[in-house]
C-alpha cells in the first residue's frame, strides 16, 4: 500500500517538474486539479466542464489522477465509516459485501 502511495508521489513530483520546465506562458493545471475538476463535473453531469478538464492534461495523466482520487476517496470513506476499503468500494458500486 505504501509503495503505491510513494510511487504516486514520485510520479506527481515528476509531472510538476515537467510543468515548471515547460512554463513561460500562463500557469497550466496539474493532473490532480484536472482529475478533481473532471470527477466533480461528471458527478454534476456538466459536459462543458468535463470537456474543459479533459483538455488540461493528457488522457493518461487524467486517468492516473482519477484513479488516485478514487483511491484516496475510498480510503477516506473507509476510515470515516470504520470499514475496510474493499467493503466501501463494493458498497459504492452497489455490489454485495464479500
Amino acid at each position: 500500500m505504501f509503495a503505491r502511495i510513494r510511487e504516486a508521489w514520485h510520479r506527481s513530483r515528476a509531472a510538476r517538474r515537467t510543468e515548471r520546465k515547460a512554463g513561460g506562458g500562463p500557469r497550466s493545471h496539474n493532473l490532480f486539479e484536472a482529475a478533481a475538476a473532471y470527477v466533480s463535473a461528471c458527478a454534476e453531469d456538466d459536459q462543458d466542464r468535463i470537456d474543459e478538464a479533459t483538455g488540461w492534461v493528457s488522457p493518461e495523466a487524467l486517468s492516473f489522477g482519477v484513479n488516485e482520487l478514487a483511491c484516496r476517496a475510498v480510503i477516506a470513506l473507509a476510515r470515516e465509516r470504520d470499514e475496510s476499503p474493499r467493503d466501501v468500494a463494493r458498497s459504492l458500486l452497489g455490489l454485495p459485501a464479500t
